[in-house]
């Protein structure tokens, strides 16, 4: 069993596809890599070619139901997850699903129902990758006290200086992300691992540029995602916690997550985990110990999985679920001006 050989089909090859996906499956043993699909003939072949990948199909469709592949990595943008996913389970295929999980939070529970029709097969979300490193010492620290009562947390993401005349992003274009709006389903797994869900949301969002030139058709179209985001959230343990996502805050410091405490305080940021107690005058890196220290594993996570070694972790397809909640939520509550209860 632990030895059996996995084919895998790829649908939607960019760039964590490319650069984490293919290597690190092909980097296992028995496991190979045999079909992908993706946007273009010529973007497919290019791919193909750089990774010795034996076919190319024109159509996802027809490489998830064909029958030389065992599991479907989807790394397309979020409007194929569900429609792949859904295929490949249907066909009774593993389905490793590219971050962020999809459109919206009944496609992610559509995911989710089918993937419970289909017990013996593997499903994934790629995780939150942010914090994979300390994710256990917070954890453990949290449960030491090191914090007292948690009392607040904050998120924020800063980006850089807008730029006006760049064209739509597909993370800007809500027929290709959804109710997804920059980083924040990614940072609110994250925050999920540390101290669990939130029961409720209220934001406000803004867009900085409300036209945008489409890459592919070469007109303008109208902006619905923001690209600054403020969200206020009521967290299940009893704390607040404010997200505060932006790509165009220029110059304002790195990215960090912020868990503050009556007895101490804990910050991530560029990959470190720093805290101060009550007594402290600043705050100062704290050492992950080797024993707690996480890393990306999901490729080797997603196969031994298949191969009965492991269960998932990192990250199951109800975690999904919760964030799609949460990221809709959000949406709702900007587009009605209100509190929006979770989960929905």
């Amino acid at each position: 069993m632990n030895k059996q050989k996995i084919r895998i089909g790829i649908v939607g090859a960019g760039r964590n596809t490319t650069f984490r996906h293919i290597p690190g499956l092909q980097a296992i043993e028995g496991v190979e890599i045999v079909a992908v699909c993706n946007r273009s003939r010529e973007s497919s072949e290019r791919v193909a070619s750089e990774f010795g990948i034996p076919k190319i199909y024109d159509n996802w469709l027809e490489l998830v139901e064909a029958p030389d592949t065992d599991a479907i990595v989807i790394g397309t943008w979020p409007y194929l997850h569900a429609p792949v996913t859904l295929a490949a389970l249907q066909v009774n295929k593993h389905v490793l699903c590219e971050a962020r999980m999809a459109m919206s939070a009944r496609e992610a529970r559509e995911m989710l129902e089918a993937s419970r029709r289909k017990p013996d097969r593997i499903v994934q979300v790629v995780p939150s990758p942010f914090t994979l490193r300390v994710d256990a010492t917070v954890q453990r620290l949290i449960k030491e006290g090191y914090l007292g009562e948690i009392l607040t947390i904050d998120v924020h993401t800063n980006g850089t200086f807008v730029d006006s005349e760049a064209p739509l992003h597909w993370r800007q274009n809500a027929d290709l992300s959804g109710f997804n709006v920059l980083s924040l389903g990614i940072w609110y797994e994250a925050i999920m691992r540390w101290v669990g869900e939130a029961t409720e949301v209220m934001a406000m969002g803004k867009v900085a540029v409300p036209l945008r030139k489409d890459p592919d058709s070469g007109f303008l179209q109208a902006v619905r995602i923001p690209d600054h985001l403020d969200v206020i959230a009521k967290m299940a343990c009893g704390t607040q916690a404010h997200f505060g996502i932006s790509s165009v805050r220029g110059l304002a410091g790195p990215d960090a997550g912020t868990l503050f405490g009556s007895e101490g305080t804990l910050r991530f940021s560029e990959g470190k985990l720093f805290g101060g107690r009550r007594r402290d005058s600043a705050l100062n890196e704290i050492p992950v110990p080797p024993s707690e220290e996480g890393s990306w594993r999901v490729e080797e996570e997603f196969i031994n999985a298949i191969r009965g070694k492991e269960k998932i972790t990192h990250t199951t397809f109800e975690d999904g679920v919760k964030y799609m909640e949460f990221t809709e939520a959000v949406a709702r509550s900007m587009a009605e001006r209100r509190a929006v209860s979770l989960p929905l």
